[in-house]
């Protein structure tokens, strides 16, 4: 016997995985809308046969959001992007698509719902993410009261845009670029003990809580980069740079991502959320209202980032 359905939009993306596994253990069934589910089968093999189903849809599409919460006890949405690209846009995707997912689910009865923000979430905020990831806030706390938003700092694991872009950057540049000088503060957390948290809401009923969730330490982007090279076993020169270079560093980035199925390595509206430190709120709810004991990045990263080595896991440390 399963608890019930719940329904993960962005369930095939890095955090998304998870978040399907978390609630697979938990006991519920898990329907996952993709826009292409040939592209996610490995899915399939997370629970028991049947428990993890696939359907296509796709959130900038009413009907095909509506088809896949039909019958759904709760739902959770995870879609969002790190940079825009043609359609898929900030205001497409973390406004418009998280309202209408919202609405969809409202329509639907659901009231059990779980919205994965990002720490910075702001409408007065300088970059235009921070700004569109509190649109879309409030467009389901409108449609949905009860939604529990959470806001995870930087996340970091196997498949990681973080630790695993600046390994690789190590392979190849001479110098690593200290954006702003380095001083920006983040609080890395493991993409597993954010699936916990969801799981955790999940199960007791979302109540229209809110939870910035960050790991056990806070480090500077200097810090997260010494580790970096340090884990690569690398020597690289941290090459500092002013905000207003960063920015120039940043549309450089973009011009790249104009090639064909390039990504852009850095934006300028990056560079702007980096100006702002990415750190949990002293008055916020968090993990340790949640119960969730949390992974280091000590424990975690160096396994994964193995691969960066000079010899790989065979690899015998300089140091």
């Amino acid at each position: 016997m399963t608890k019930g359905l719940v329904t993960v939009f962005g369930g095939s993306g890095f955090v998304g995985k998870h978040v399907v596994r978390a609630l697979v253990k938990d006991g519920w069934r898990v329907r996952v809308p993709v826009r292409r589910p040939h592209t996610a089968q490995e899915l399939r093999v997370i629970g028991n046969v049947g428990q993890v189903q696939l359907v296509q849809a796709n959130i900038r599409f009413k009907d095909s959001v509506e088809r896949a919460i039909a019958g759904s006890d709760a739902v959770v949405n995870l879609v969002a992007v790190l940079y825009q690209e043609g359609k898929q846009s900030f205001k497409a995707l973390h406004e418009d698509g998280a309202a209408t997912v919202a609405e969809a689910a409202k329509n639907a009865g659901v009231t059990n719902f779980v919205q994965i923000s990002a720490i910075g979430a702001d409408e007065d905020g300088k970059s235009l993410y921070a700004r569109s990831r509190a649109r879309g806030e409030a467009a389901i706390r409108e449609a949905v009261p009860s939604a529990d938003i959470l806001r995870p700092s930087i996340v970091f694991g196997s498949e990681d845009n973080f630790f695993n872009q600046f390994a690789a950057m190590s392979q190849i540049a001479p110098a690593l670029p200290l954006i702003g000088g380095g001083k920006t503060k983040f609080q890395p957390v493991y993409a597993g003990d954010v699936a916990q948290a969801v799981a955790k809401v999940v199960a007791r009923n979302t109540s229209g809580d809110t939870y910035e969730l960050g790991g056990p330490r806070e480090m500077t982007f200097k810090e997260v980069l010494e580790f970096t090279l340090q884990t690569v076993d690398r020597k690289r020169l941290l090459l500092p740079l002013p905000w207003f270079v960063s920015r120039m560093v940043g549309f450089m980035g973009e011009m790249t991502g104009w090639l064909p199925f390039v990504k852009p390595f850095l934006t300028r509206d990056q560079v702007i959320s980096l100006e702002t430190d990415n750190v949990v709120g002293s008055e916020a709810k968090s993990f340790a209202d949640l119960g969730i004991e949390l992974e280091t990045v000590e424990a975690i990263v160096p396994e994964y980032l193995a691969r960066y080595r000079k010899y790989g896991q065979f690899h015998e440390s300089s140091a």
